[in-house]
């Protein structure tokens, strides 16, 4: 009689346990699912800069090779810089811009392109399926994906000869990539543009 107390109860304890391991997991899985989203598209981060084919980067953009980094900066500040930097006064600053390293003239133009991360969000659409359930219409529809964008300033160079300055074979690739390297630098530390026009270049 005693053993059979000490079995029924070990049996009870075993079950509350199991019942408790149970409930855990179910908790665990509902907090996974109501956290859960899962991206569709994903933004790149470039740490510093990148040199690729422009078109692999974003369709519609050239199929040359390009000089790549993330622009933090309010939409056309770049043009900014670039029209003070080289005196354009507003004229062709986005394409063939001239610029001169070691005594050889090149040609710079650029792209500002937006990449978006895009992410599906589960909980909204649990939600929305509890409601229809009960006969009421999804609430949530607008939150089922969200999206986030980063801006992106995209370089290409090219000589008097339209060759592509930025491809591995180019003889002089290395020092237009430190010349583009400069740039960057120079524009993400700059505030005020204007400066740059008593600047001698």
């Amino acid at each position: 009689m005693y053993l059979q107390k000490i079995t029924m109860a070990l049996n009870l304890i075993n079950y509350q346990k199991n019942q408790f391991m149970r409930t855990l997991l179910s908790l665990i899985s509902i907090l996974f699912l109501f956290s859960a989203c899962f991206p569709t598209k994903i933004a790149p981060n470039i740490k510093e800069d990148k040199v690729m084919v422009a078109e692999k980067f974003k369709k519609g953009l050239p199929k040359r090779n390009s000089f790549i980094f993330e622009d933090p900066k309010d939409a056309n500040e770049f043009y900014q810089y670039i029209n003070n930097k080289f005196n354009l006064n507003d004229t062709d600053v986005r394409w063939n811009v001239p610029f001169i390293v070691n005594n050889t003239e090149y040609y710079l133009s650029f792209n500002e392109v937006e990449r978006t991360t895009k992410v599906i969000n589960v909980a909204p659409m649990i939600i929305d399926a509890a409601l229809e359930n009960n006969d009421l219409g999804p609430a949530l529809e607008d939150s089922y994906t969200s999206r986030s964008g980063k801006w992106y300033l995209v370089l290409t160079v090219n000589d008097e000869e339209f060759m592509d300055c930025l491809k591995e074979s180019y003889t002089k690739r290395d020092e237009i990539v430190v010349f583009l390297r400069q740039l960057r630098k120079e524009y993400l530390s700059t505030k005020n543009y204007t400066s740059l026009l008593f600047k001698k270049q």
